[in-house]
Parts: structure tokens; C-alpha cells; sequence
């Protein structure tokens, strides 16, 4: 008896899908009338078979295994009934389904059970705010005060490839920049991965965190003057444990390779180390960079950058175009995160070789502390990196979303070996607000105080300070 049921309950299983699909099917695939009154009988036949077969499982679940007696039709066969050429096809075409998925993530993302994914992303960001500064000379006047614009405007896409592969490119439409910027192939394994295209050679703490999920508006000062920005090059990384280890060898910016004359290279490296003791998640982790023009002329190179906001042109720090050879960067960095506290700090050092001989050493760093205000939210980090803010109670689910205040101290040190670049030291304070996933508010004010400034101000020696307050309004898929 204990076989019989088990054929019964076989039977069961397989005509109940095959019922569901040829009913799926029975007003789709342009059947006769004829023949879709002979599906409809078969399928009432079905149907009849399973509710006896059903009825008779159920009398005999008490049944003791002595008894012998089997459902008329099922054991002795031992297979389903036989099912006509229509409902065949039905059901074939039923199970013949396209093999990928729709899910969510931000966006629409489609996947394979091969390997296939393909994921649409793109990202604004509008800031506005204003720089105050003293009374300054010329054409330089009319750069500060209020302004607004489009900070950026991202469209692109991702995804993989069976074998581990995988893609990614952005395209930058804000009217300030139109280029390409994260533009990549990558092939993963284990705990190996490897990319070929423009990406950033692993840089600082800061700079290896997208914009999309940095603390302040704009990052430290020290990654615009020394001009860290994405390029093409061939980089290798192994990623176990707390362990990341990454380095490459890398070329120019997509937009730079367009002329010949651009022979630049570099080897670029970064160490982390990333342990956790109880709750307590650190960050340690040490880069460097040596960069060669690799060019018979002189290759003019400049050093500078705004003061900590992108809506103005103008650099108080400014070290003027300088021939330069060769550059060798190095940096060390820190960061902690508990709770709803976290701390980050790095150093920075850029010694440039001129034409000249001279070997000047700059300097940027910065250190930051942050909080959130709301119960339950910590600061994101993955991979050697800041990561996005996901609202522990985003107001969607009636909550205040994630509320986040920082400060942060930053110095620029661009005066050495007989050049004035000056120095900027910044008193910087920010508070996020992240109502929900994907949907990030931003006010940062600064305090910036010069010294040896590259701009003619007025009734001043060169050392005098400004004020300046951006607001950001950013959504990403």
C-alpha cells in the first residue's frame, strides 16, 4: 500500500502543472474548434482522475501497511495518462518560458540564470549656495556671491557576462564636465578580479568613495590639487579576509588620450587592512603613486582648487603652471565606525619633479568625526569604502528617514622649495539628511582661512579668510 500511495501522490504531481499549463495555454495557441473541445474534455478527464485519486489518498493516509489495494488505472500502468498532441504542445509551450528575471534595485535590473545581467543607472545632483569673500580685483569679483547649477548628471549602465565578467560606463551630461567617467570591463574570481579601462588608481579613502555618499559636498582638498581623477590603465586586485591589496598600471583620462603627444604613465597601489573587533569596524590603509610624463618637452602642470565648493571658478591656492617630469604620491588613512559614530582621517603627500630639478613637497589631510541623529543608522562601509545610507526608518515607512551631522578639519599646503601656492585650512560642518534609499539632501557650510593667496585682493597682504554655504539635492538609481 505504502508504494501505491507514493505512485498515486507521483500522478498527483505530475498532472496538476499539466492541467495548469494546457488551461494556461488552451486560449493562446490558435487551436480548432474541434480540437479545443477535445482539450477541454481531456482536461475535465484529468481533472476527474485527480479529485478520485485525491479522495482515495485521503481514506487511505490511516491505512495500515498491510493493506494491498491500489486505485484502478495507476498501478498498474505506474505512469500518468497519456496526453493528445494539443495538450502536448500546450504544455510545452507553457514550460518553454524565457529564462531571466525583473527585479529591483534602485532601478530595473534583468538577469539570467546564466550569468546575464543588465542594470540601467544614472545619477543628478543640483547645488546651490554662495561664497563670501573680501573685496576682490577685477573680473574675479563677479565669481563670487550666489550661484546654482547642475553639479552632475549621470546616465549609464552595468552588468555581467557568464565567466565572471563584467561591465560598467557613465557618461557625465552636466553642461561643467560632458565626458566619460567610470567606463570598465572586469573579470572576477574568487577572490581575484581584474579591470581593463578608465577608473580611479586606487586613491584615498576619500576619493574611492563615490560621490554619491561622501560626507561633505565636495571631497578633501588635497584630491583636486594633486589632479586624482579616473584613467584608462590594466589593475589587478585579491580581496580576502580583512586583506585588500590592489595596483595597476595606468595611462591618462579618456579625454587627454586624444593627443598624441600624451605619453604619460603611472604604477599606483593600495594596501587596506579592514578588521572588526565587536562592534567596532576600523579601517586602515596606506597608497602610492609614481607618475612619469615620459614626454621630451616640458609638460606644463598646474596645482590648485576651489575652496571646497564647485559652484565658483575661482582657487585662492594656486601654484601657477609648473614643468613637470615626474610625481610621486603617497598617503596613509584611518577610520573607524560604531554605532551611529565614526571617525576618518588621512594624510597626503605629492613631491613633484620639475624641469628645473627642484623637488617641492605639498601636503593635504583632513580630519573628520560624524554622528547620526536617529536611533539605529550607522555609516555604510564596504570594500575599502564609504558606502550609500539606507534609513534604518526611511519616512516612506513613517519614519524620519537618516539624519547625519559632521564635521571636518582640512588643511592644503601648496608653498615649498621657493613656490607660493599658499596653504587653505578649512573649518567645514555638514548635516545629510537621507529621507529614503536613493534620495540624499546635503548643507554644508565652511569657514576657509588663506594664507600667501594666488588671487589680488584688496587692502589685504595675502592672508585673509571666506565663508562659504552649498546645498545639494541628489537622487541615484
Amino acid at each position: 500500500m505504502r508504494m501505491r500511495l507514493l505512485e498515486a501522490t507521483a500522478l498527483v504531481a505530475l498532472a496538476a502543472p499539466g492541467i495548469a499549463q494546457a488551461q494556461a495555454s488552451a486560449s493562446s495557441t490558435g487551436l480548432s474548434a474541434e480540437e479545443a473541445a477535445q482539450l477541454r474534455a481531456e482536461i475535465a478527464a484529468l481533472k476527474a482522475q485527480v479529485g478520485k485519486l485525491e479522495a482515495r489518498l485521503d481514506a487511505a493516509a490511516p491505512a495500515t501497511a498491510s493493506s494491498t489495494s491500489a486505485p484502478a488505472g495507476l498501478a498498474a500502468t505506474g505512469a500518468a495518462p497519456a496526453l493528445s498532441a494539443p495538450v502536448q504542445q500546450a504544455a510545452a509551450g507553457a514550460a518553454a518560458q524565457p529564462d531571466f528575471r525583473l527585479t529591483w534595485k534602485g532601478g530595473p535590473e534583468i538577469s539570467t540564470a546564466s550569468g546575464w545581467s543588465f542594470k540601467p543607472r544614472g545619477r543628478l545632483q543640483f547645488d546651490s549656495g554662495t561664497v563670501s569673500t573680501p573685496t576682490l580685483q577685477g573680473t574675479a569679483q563677479r565669481e563670487t556671491g550666489f550661484a546654482t547649477e547642475l553639479r552632475r548628471a549621470y546616465l549609464g549602465a552595468q552588468g555581467t557576462i557568464p565567466g565572471g565578467f563584467g561591465y560598467r560606463f557613465d557618461v557625465d551630461f552636466a553642461p561643467s564636465s560632458q565626458e566619460f567617467t567610470d567606463t570598465y570591463i572586469t573579470w572576477d574570481r574568487k577572490a581575484w578580479n581584474i579591470t581593463v579601462g578608465q577608473h580611479f588608481p586606487f586613491l584615498s579613502l576619500d576619493q574611492m568613495t563615490s560621490d554619491l555618499d561622501t560626507s561633505m559636498l565636495e571631497r578633501a582638498a588635497f584630491n583636486t590639487a594633486f589632479n586624482f581623477e579616473r584613467r584608462v590603465g590594466l589593475s589587478a586586485g585579491y580581496a580576502k579576509g580583512d586583506i585588500m591589496i590592489n595596483g595597476g598600471v595606468f595611462t591618462d583620462n579618456l579625454l587627454d588620450l586624444s593627443s598624441d603627444a600624451d605619453n604619460a604613465y603611472s604604477f599606483d597601489g593600495r594596501v587596506v587592512w579592514m578588521p572588526k573587533w565587536g562592534n567596532t569596524q576600523f579601517h586602515l590603509a596606506a597608497s602610492g603613486h609614481w607618475r612619469t610624463q615620459n614626454d621630451q618637452g616640458d609638460v606644463a602642470v598646474r596645482y590648485r582648487t576651489r575652496p571646497y565648493t564647485h559652484i565658483t571658478d575661482l582657487r585662492f591656492v594656486d601654484t601657477r603652471n609648473l614643468s613637470v617630469d615626474k610625481e610621486l604620491n603617497y598617503g596613509l588613512e584611518a577610520a573607524a565606525i560604531s554605532g551611529q559614530f565614526h571617525f576618518a582621517a588621512e594624510a597626503n603627500w605629492l613631491r613633484p619633479t620639475l624641469a628645473s630639478g627642484i623637488k617641492p613637497t605639498f601636503f593635504g589631510g583632513y580630519a573628520e568625526v560624524g554622528y547620526f541623529l536617529t536611533r539605529g543608522d550607522s555609516r555604510p562601509y564596504k570594500k575599502g569604502a564609504w558606502g550609500a545610507i539606507k534609513p534604518a526608518k526611511s519616512i516612506a515607512n513613517g519614519g524620519p528617514g537618516a539624519i547625519q551631522v559632521n564635521i571636518r578639519y582640512d588643511r592644503l599646503d601648496l608653498s615649498d622649495a621657493g613656490i607660493l601656492g599658499g596653504t587653505q585650512d578649512s573649518y567645514l560642518a555638514s548635516l545629510v539628511w537621507v529621507p529614503v534609499e536613493h534620495i540624499k539632501l546635503m548643507g554644508n557650510y565652511g569657514h576657509l582661512i588663506f594664507r600667501d593667496s594666488a588671487l589680488p585682493i584688496l587692502d589685504t597682504t595675502g592672508d585673509y579668510s571666506a565663508d562659504m554655504f552649498t546645498m545639494r539635492a541628489q537622487v541615484d538609481f
